[in-house]
């Protein structure tokens, strides 16, 4: 009876030390873990309403067409910007408008313009349509429309003309999101405001047609309402 009491005592030995010994290596194994899923970066929304402004400089070139005179025009321009986009996908469309002060300007003298002729810009307008493509925060674009100006024709001694004239214009930039509400943008644009019947005015002919068309580098700053992410 003695010896079964002691082999009892010595399995029930063993199964615990062996029970303990299974224990510990769990303990010490390595649980698995998934890894955590990959963050993700929703796509940035360029809809919305948007206020902002503008500057640079621009270049182009007028032509009186009585006397042949060919003058180069040089200036800067500063205005503001507003314009409302629209997404669809990665595609964005959008409606822009500026005004900006100019002071693009040239004079130029010839044959027939010895004392010189002078051609001027002081104020541009555009409203455009644009079309970009986003690829999340930056957005590369393409832009045209319709583009107001003035147009002033001067020689000395006689009083000159000024008019206002609807034109075109056509362009690109590229456009990217600051932290907040805010966008950066470069832009070009050509532009063509058509002719000034200076005429008389300018002591040359009664019809003398002054063209202006300009090239303007800019760079603008836009904040926009509502912009979410």
């Amino acid at each position: 009876m003695m010896k079964k009491i002691l082999a009892g005592c010595f399995a029930l030995a063993a199964l615990i030390v062996a029970q303990s010994a299974g224990a510990a290596d769990l303990s010490v194994a390595p649980l698995y873990k998934a890894p955590p899923p990959a963050p993700t970066n929703p796509a940035y929304n360029w809809s919305g309403f948007y206020l902002g402004i503008n500057g640079g400089g621009g270049w182009g070139h007028s032509r009186w067409d009585a006397n042949a005179t060919g003058i180069n025009l040089s200036g800067g321009q500063v205005g503001g910007t507003a314009g409302y986009n629209w997404q669809f996908g990665n595609a964005v469309l959008g409606l822009e408008g500026d005004i900006d002060w100019s002071n693009l300007k040239g004079t130029s003298t010839s044959t027939l313009c010895p004392s010189g002729c002078t051609t001027s810009g002081s104020w541009l307008s555009t409203v455009r349509g644009r079309a970009g493509y986003a690829f999340g925060s930056v957005m590369p674009y393409v832009t045209g429309g319709l583009a107001v100006g003035d147009i002033h024709a001067a020689t000395p001694g006689f009083p000159g003309a000024t008019s206002t004239n609807a034109g075109w214009t056509v362009g690109g930039g590229l456009e990217f999101a600051l932290p907040g509400n805010w966008s950066a943008k470069a832009e070009y644009l050509h532009v063509d405001l058509g002719h000034n019947n200076c005429g008389g005015n300018c002591g040359i002919a009664p019809t003398d047609n002054v063209s202006m068309h300009e090239d303007v580098v800019r760079a603008g700053l836009n904040y926009h309402f509502g912009w979410g992410k």
